[in-house]
């Protein structure tokens, strides 16, 4: 078993034990995890011309062109989270924005990447100029916005193909555990 599989294996296992906690300590004054539907709504992207950088990024990535709100131009980049940019006059901190396409969507995004003649990477470290990834047997691309972000484009999650696939993602992810886990993946019961 290679270490990427057994990571895998590892935290369906936790995630099993930590169902069979919540359910077995349900009404015992046990400490359970609730599990939320959490969301990103929103995030903000500094930028030194907000509308064109706003402008930028929908029309690259071929969606609805922004709507202002107030001080923020509005990019909608799924059904309900924005990239919010707004103008700044301090140094802007390079970001990095990530978005899962389908394969038609990344041939069109490509497209206009190469029509605008922007610089692109294979890798975010940008040491491979001019080349598109095949990470987890998908496609990826790194490029600049006008503000020095760097956006990517993928057609596949990382670690979506395990490690059945051609073209592995090259790291490997380690869970983090709480604090409050051991680490067999058993939790300890919050102090009373």
């Amino acid at each position: 078993m290679t270490r990427t599989s057994s990571l895998f294996h590892v935290a369906a296992k936790r995630r099993a034990v930590l169902d069979s906690f919540a359910r077995s300590n349900l009404g015992r004054g046990g400490f359970v995890f609730c599990h939320m539907a959490v969301k990103l709504n929103h995030t903000l992207v500094d930028s030194r011309d907000r509308d064109a950088s706003a402008l930028f990024l929908s029309e690259l990535l071929g969606i609805d062109p922004p709507l202002v709100l107030g001080p923020f131009a509005l990019v909608k980049v799924g059904d309900e989270l924005t990239l919010d940019f707004r103008h700044v006059e301090r140094e802007i901190k390079p970001q990095h924005y990530a978005f899962l396409v389908s394969e038609r969507e990344f041939d069109e995004i490509f497209a206009r990447i190469e029509k605008r003649q922007l610089d692109f990477w294979a890798d975010p470290h940008k040491s491979r100029p001019h080349e598109i990834n095949h990470w987890d047997d998908g496609r990826g691309v790194y490029f600049e916005d006008p503000n020095g972000h760097l956006l990517e484009v993928i057609t596949r999650s990382y670690g979506s193909a395990g490690v059945q696939t051609k073209n592995p993602h090259p790291l490997v992810a380690e869970k983090l555990e709480r604090k409050d886990q051991a680490a067999d993946g058993s939790t300890k019961a919050a102090p009373h």
